[in-house]
């Protein structure tokens, strides 16, 4: 049997919103990180078969293809094509997973696979919105068989991590926590140089800009999301921009291009939950991982769950057993932010590093995504 290897894996500083990378094409932020991952790797572009890039709300400088754009405007060879995937939140992590799976059917040996996000540009749900020129008030609304399945319910992420929470039984306080954990360890990661590998500055910056110095009491302060809910900004992922990418390669392509891979590709695949609930899949779809793989969660050394919200992680480790120790021990989304296509493949560059600087074996990461969906890979460390 093949495998898929993961040779190297980048991202730039996550930008804040309105921050350091606000101006910047996102074309050129995706550019960067794929000059980043050829000059690492040392591979010669024109062997690259497929640049599979995530990207969400493709308007603007995000439309036409960004895996494509991005690639060009790096200046690798026209005849390497690129795709552009929107599985939403996971759309980078399924770029790997169809990079993956394309270099285990033979059918490619060397994949560029990423994401790129600049959502203070083109602010979340943009595609939503500009589909009302045209009729459109919702993706959803209009369609006969969805109104005859889910009916008016909405359909939206803060209604979704509202129902998790309530559903198994998050209080405010308890989310707190989490969110005020997220920002330690994102600041002790930073102030460590945990990230120093896989970071690749752009300009003048260098580091990620989100975590901040927090409090339960600053965060007691803030308002419900809604009236009478338990969310509040502070247990969100924050507005970001950013780029990932990561080369794979098959075993053929490590031997002729003297690659030194880091980790295999132990498992991928993607489930579905409830839509209405939205984030909740990753549990499903981590049980069914975990079947199909035959391990049990006390088998994986490290797991990077994106904290969207942090009802969404919480109830995870209710329903999975997982060791919150283990869990997105260098902080998440809440902290570092969450640049929406890029995420996936940035995640993963995490996960590759801190397996190898702890020493582990197996690392699982997962991402809710709209429409009620969650990928989950499980990388082994080499």
């Amino acid at each position: 049997m093949t495998e898929a290897y993961i040779v190297d894996a980048v991202r730039t500083p996550i930008g804040k919103k309105n921050g350091g990378l606000a101006g910047v094409h996102p074309a050129d932020l995706g550019a960067h990180v794929i000059r980043a991952i050829v000059e690492r790797t040392g591979i010669d572009p024109s062997a690259v078969d497929d640049v599979v890039f995530g990207c969400v709300d493709a308007i603007g400088g995000q439309a036409g293809n960004i895996a494509r754009t991005a690639w060009l405007a790096a200046g690798y060879p026209e005849e390497v094509p690129g795709v552009t995937v929107d599985r939403q939140c996971g759309s980078s992590q399924q770029a790997v997973h169809f990079g993956a799976q394309a270099i285990l059917s033979g059918t490619a040996d060397l994949i560029v696979a990423g994401g790129v996000q600049n959502m203070s540009q083109i602010p979340i749900g943009s595609a939503m919105v500009v589909g009302r020129q045209y009729g459109f008030d919702s993706p959803f609304g209009g369609s006969k068989g969805w109104g005859e399945r889910y009916g008016d319910q909405e359909v939206s992420q803060f209604n979704g991590a509202e129902l998790i929470a309530e559903k198994w039984d998050l209080g405010r306080e308890e989310l707190e926590r989490w969110a005020l954990r997220s920002h330690e360890r994102a600041r002790t990661a930073i102030a460590e140089g945990r990230f120093d590998r896989e970071i690749v500055p752009v300009g003048d910056v260098t580091t990620d800009e989100g975590p901040r110095e927090t409090s339960l009491e600053k965060m007691a302060s803030l308002q419900p999301l809604t009236e009478g809910g338990r969310l509040t900004a502070a247990v969100a992922s924050q507005i970001s921009d950013g780029a990932s990418a990561m080369l794979l390669a098959s075993p053929e392509a490590v031997e002729k291009y003297n690659l030194t891979p880091r980790a295999r590709i132990h498992h991928l695949s993607a489930r579905g939950a409830d839509p209405i609930f939205m984030l909740s899949a990753p549990i499903p779809a981590t049980q069914h991982a975990l079947e199909k793989t035959g391990l049990s969660i006390d088998d994986i050394d490290l797991i990077e769950i994106n904290e969207a919200f942090a009802p969404v992680v919480l109830a995870w480790i209710k329903e999975i057993g997982a060791d919150p120790a283990k869990v997105n021990v260098n902080g998440g989304a809440i902290a570092l932010g969450h640049p929406l296509g890029a995420t996936g493949t940035k995640l993963m560059a995490t996960l590759l590093n801190e397996l190898e600087r702890t020493g582990g074996r197996y690392g699982l990461q997962t991402v809710c995504e709209g429409g009620g969906t969650a990928n989950v890979t499980i990388i082994e460390r080499l």
